[in-house]
């Protein structure tokens, strides 16, 4: 395959992104199982209290199951190797990892710029809960230059998604961390539609934080709920009080290059219990397994199909980042691999007469599965945020979102033909 990505030379053995999502956090040996084993457990066993009370303090091993468990442990190393990162905490939901990335940097008095084309439940998040702990946010466009404008002496991330939802909007992740640690901030990149760093592993760039849903892409069969925080090695956080303040006791300098890893677990697992079930780890391991090829597929579909409605006269604008016109083409160019993404938008005069007439296509408010599933955003995924909000993330009222699946690209049009 000539798209495929480019080895994974953080591996040690130099394995594409295929070998490694399935060859990899499987133990071999004797007896061993081929895949992940589900540990349905609450807690597990010590000998004596010295071994009990050092795991408490250094919360490195297994102690409680909030905080960490085999199978989700095995996940977890296999999305930080997949992604290029130091550790990985994985939680309940993308909402849940959303929330742990954005607590893990930030506190009350304390600011966030955001790109504004983004996920509805981000532009909540960021909008009215937030504020109710006392962070604030500015939502400016996905440009260097918006984003530098809004920059605070109390800002302390930069949020962006890599192939927004639903605009199909690229952040240009290298600019946008040089302007974050121009101010001492950090970058947070939402890779959801990155695949998990198939199609792009935002640390690579610059980013200090990726962000994700597990329940897209890396599960891949909407079948499970779940979301992970991967963090690089090489952040600073000697600009940022949550990690400074305290002297000889401050985070920093008791957890030294694992303080922003180790405050996510803390945050996201231990103190707010977003704990993802052994289950659905193993549903998600199984997922990323397969994503490569899932993905590499539903890529080639959606770029056909994007090239095929921007061309219908009975559709409107066409937004897709692989197509030439698109705002963003150039960045997709510089920053991904291997395709385009799996979502586009695209506009019909009747939004309601064309969704009650898809036979192939299927309603519903997910990404990522194997099953192309359309939505109307205006009056779901984004229809309690407010008007101006929904047009800067690049959703009208006749806008359809389109995840594609694996179907035939020949079936697909046909259900969109006769829908129109």
């Amino acid at each position: 395959m000539s798209d495929t990505p480019a080895p994974d030379t953080t591996h040690p053995e130099g394995w594409t992104f295929e070998t490694t999502a399935v060859q990899s956090s499987v133990p071999r040996g004797l007896g061993q199982t081929i895949g992940f084993p589900i540990h349905a457990a609450a807690a597990f066993q010590f000998d004596t209290l010295e071994e009990a009370q050092l795991e408490f303090q250094q919360n490195t091993g297994l102690s409680y199951a909030r905080l960490q468990n085999p199978t989700v442990r095995a996940l977890e190393d296999r999305i930080t190797t997949l992604e290029g990162g130091a550790a990985t905490v994985a939680v309940a939901s993308g909402q849940a990892a959303t929330l742990t990335a954005i607590l893990s940097v930030c506190r009350a008095g304390d600011h966030v710029v955001s790109a504004s084309s983004l996920f509805g439940g981000t532009t909540g998040m960021l909008s009215n809960i937030l504020p109710l702990m006392g962070i604030t946010s500015t939502l400016v466009d996905n440009t260097p230059d918006a984003v530098r404008a809004a920059m605070q002496p109390n800002t302390r991330l930069v949020w962006a998604e890599m192939i927004s939802n639903p605009a199909g909007d690229i952040a240009d992740i290298r600019a946008f961390a040089d302007i974050a640690h121009e101010h001492g901030a950090l970058l947070a990149i939402d890779n959801t539609c990155g695949g998990v760093g198939f199609l792009c592993r935002p640390l690579e760039h610059g980013a200090d934080i990726v962000s994700q849903s597990l329940t897209k892409w890396a599960g891949g069969h909407g079948s499970v709920l779940g979301g992970a925080v991967t963090v690089g090695a090489g952040h600073d956080l000697t600009r940022n009080p949550i990690y400074t303040d305290g002297g000889e006791q401050s985070i920093l300098n008791v957890r030294g290059d694992a303080a922003l890893a180790w405050r996510q677990r803390w945050f996201g697992a231990h103190q707010l219990g977003m704990t993802l079930a052994p289950h659905s780890a193993f549903l998600i391991a199984q997922g990323l397994e397969t994503l490569a090829l899932r993905l590499e597929r539903e890529s080639a579909t959606a770029l056909a199909l994007a090239q095929w409605l921007d061309a219908h006269p009975k559709v409107g604008k066409v937004s897709y980042p692989g197509l030439a016109g698109h705002p963003h083409h150039h960045l997709a160019q510089a920053y991904l691999r291997g395709g385009q993404g799996a979502v586009l938008t695209f506009e019909v005069p009747d939004p309601s007469a064309f969704l009650s007439r898809v036979r192939v296509l299927r309603i519903a408010p997910n990404l990522g599965d194997v099953r192309t599933l359309v939505v109307h955003p205006w009056t779901t995924t984004h229809g309690r945020v407010p008007e101006p909000a929904r047009h800067a993330a690049g959703v009208t009222p006749t806008t359809i979102r389109m995840s594609v699946g694996v179907e035939a690209l020949r079936d697909l049009q046909a259900d969109i033909e006769q829908a129109l």
